[in-house]
């Protein structure tokens, strides 16, 4: 008895009991972008403690070493004695304990990386993503956390989180619901509304070029498109927080929250409105699609390591699919706003030589170590853009061959449903949902669109829905070599040579400065320095490498001044106006009335 009572005892020491982990922020010095953490953990008869800040945050599957804004880091015991630690790793710092006892540790953090979105403090307000503040143990994660923050009395503090108390205070459930809750404190304005009894706020820090009143009028539509595709929400509340920023932009989806930011002079056009408000879509869509279920490799989250996952395409490429289809479907968005964000998504794949190299597969698999540059582009893809034009290949063919009865709608609704976290879904889930949906064996079709480079015949598969891929008329001829260039001065300096073209051809590669075609020395840009030439004529290229002249010479290629664009076609069949509307909600645009 004895021998179980002092097992109990041990035990009862050894782990939480789910004890609160308490954390506090004080922000004392804005303007110099630093703030104190205190951390208070649970009593435990571990040997040591590994407490650990993670090294990426959700949403951006990046490496990002947030451990390095941190300084003056101690722990202390229940009794405030000091603990011996060490730091055994880029992000984990162990804590060695010879007794049973709480441990209490302080930090100070530089947040000053406003575009991460993981950590800001500034003289007039805090991002506060706890991924880049709040550091964690293993053996508490699950425990309940709350968070106290000491700022200035006339900030006001708001997150997706329940409040705990005080207006500056919140509370959660564990650590995996703070890291995935961020804190938006500071000198903000707040803008409440209910739709179908689910409550939501928009909070915006910055002043900008932005219109409020639309902007909560084109997020009450947005809020109701849910159950275009999903059964249910899984919320009750929801924040919108925005920043109008001097440059930073970008945006993360979150638990029951997105945090979205602008340059503050980028809502004023409809152009601009229209990337904010798509961003929105992106962003709420993402509170099913991830949030609430996501790829086998990324669920649960592993914060301090790279999570792989061979369907990121779906995660992210997927979401961006449906933000124009809710978007239409709400009246926010025209049918030919949509074609025209349709048209440059078409047409940027078509210029990214790297659809023929890397697979849908790949290339989720290795969005933690992708880059960008023109190696990139010739030789890469990426989730957003070829998971975004897979998404519409695979919705076109469910919806043709159902008669528009099936459509990736149902895939995802199927996932929410059979798929929720903690458990994330495989490529093997999803192809077994397909056939459940339609009978048909669709790994065949993964193969030839997931596993291998998709090459999709555009024309055909718009036709379907009665579109088409169409050069504008009057569109003209022009010569190419197939590159982009930048002026620098007297000179034009290659920033892209597309694989396999002209000047690719020719030997000619980035950073290369072109001086003269045929001895004339070149324009203020390259469509210019071209103009007199036609496409077929062979030509000599002077230009500087390593601060020496050299010389080349290529035969153009044929390239038009006007590119195609997604249009409605005018002899659209009833089949195919029938076929878009079961793929967009909306009448075809030649529909007749």
């Amino acid at each position: 008895m004895k021998k179980f009572l002092a097992m109990s005892i041990l035990a009862a020491c050894s782990s939480s009991a789910f004890a609160d982990v308490n954390y506090s922020l004080s922000i004392t010095q804005p303007e110099h972008h630093l703030g104190n953490v205190s951390v208070e953990f649970p009593q435990t008869a571990q040997a040591h403690l590994d407490i650990k800040l993670p090294a990426w945050r959700t949403g951006r599957y990046e490496i990002l070493n947030l451990a390095n804004g941190v300084r003056f880091f101690e722990a202390k015991d229940d009794d405030g004695k000091a603990l011996k630690w060490e730091k055994i790793d880029h992000s984990t710092w162990r804590v060695h304990l010879n007794e049973p006892t709480q441990v209490n540790v302080d930090y100070q953090v530089y947040a000053n990386e406003l575009g991460k979105r993981a950590r800001h403090i500034d003289d007039s307000h805090a991002f506060i993503d706890a991924s880049g503040f709040f550091m964690f143990s293993e053996s508490f994660r699950q425990d309940p956390v709350k968070v106290e923050l000491n700022v200035p009395k006339e900030w006001r503090s708001v997150s997706g989180m329940e409040n705990a108390g005080s207006k500056h205070s919140f509370k959660a459930a564990d650590y995996d619901i703070l890291v995935d809750s961020p804190i938006e404190t500071g000198i903000n304005e707040l803008h409440k509304f209910t739709v179908d009894g689910r409550e939501y706020e928009l909070v915006i820090w910055g002043e900008g070029n932005y219109d409020v009143e639309q902007m909560l009028t084109d997020l009450k539509k947005l809020v109701t498109t849910g159950n275009v595709i999903w059964d249910n929400y899984p919320y009750e509340r929801y924040v919108f927080m925005v920043h109008a920023t001097s440059g930073a932009g970008g945006a993360t989806e979150h638990l029951n929250s997105t945090i979205i930011q602008r340059p503050r002079d980028r809502f004023g056009s409809r152009k601009d409105y229209l990337a904010f408000i798509s961003t929105a879509a992106h962003e709420f869509i993402h509170t099913w699609n991830v949030k609430a279920y996501r790829p086998k490799g990324i669920a649960p989250y592993d914060y301090t390591n790279i999570n792989y996952a061979k369907t990121l395409w779906i995660a992210e490429g997927s979401t961006s699919y449906f933000e124009d289809h809710l978007m239409v479907r709400a009246g926010i968005e025209t049918t030919d706003e949509f074609f025209g964000t349709l048209t440059k998504t078409v047409n940027r794949h078509l210029q990214t030589p790297g659809r023929e190299v890397q697979s849908a597969t790949e290339t989720s698999f290795d969005k933690w170590i992708n880059q960008g540059g023109d190696h990139a582009r010739n030789y890469s893809t990426n989730i957003y853009l070829e998971g975004s034009l897979i998404s519409m290949a695979l919705d076109i063919d469910l919806l043709e061959k159902s008669d528009g009865k099936i459509s990736y709608r149902d895939v995802h609704r199927a996932l929410y449903n059979k798929h929720r976290l903690p458990d994330g879904f495989t490529p093997d889930d999803v192809k077994a949902i397909l056939k459940e949906l339609t009978g048909r064996d669709y790994s065949a079709w993964w193969q030839a669109n997931v596993d291998e480079p998709a090459a999709i015949d555009f024309d055909e598969l718009l036709a379907k829905v009665g579109l088409g891929l169409i050069r504008p008329e009057g569109a003209k001829s022009v010569p190419s070599i197939d590159s982009f260039a930048k002026n620098s001065g007297e000179l034009l300096t290659l920033t892209h040579v597309r694989r396999g073209g002209a000047a690719w051809q020719a030997g000619l590669t980035t950073d290369d400065k072109i001086v003269a075609f045929n001895k004339k020395h070149v324009g203020k840009d390259l469509t210019a320095s071209l103009e007199t030439f036609k496409a077929g004529d062979t030509v000599t290229v002077d230009f500087i490498r390593r601060d020496a002249l050299q010389s080349t010479t290529l035969t153009l290629s044929e390239d038009f001044d006007k590119e195609k664009k997604v249009k409605a076609l005018k002899d659209a069949t009833p089949a195919q106006m029938a076929l878009f509307k079961a793929w967009m909600g909306v009448d075809h645009p030649n529909q007749a009335k």
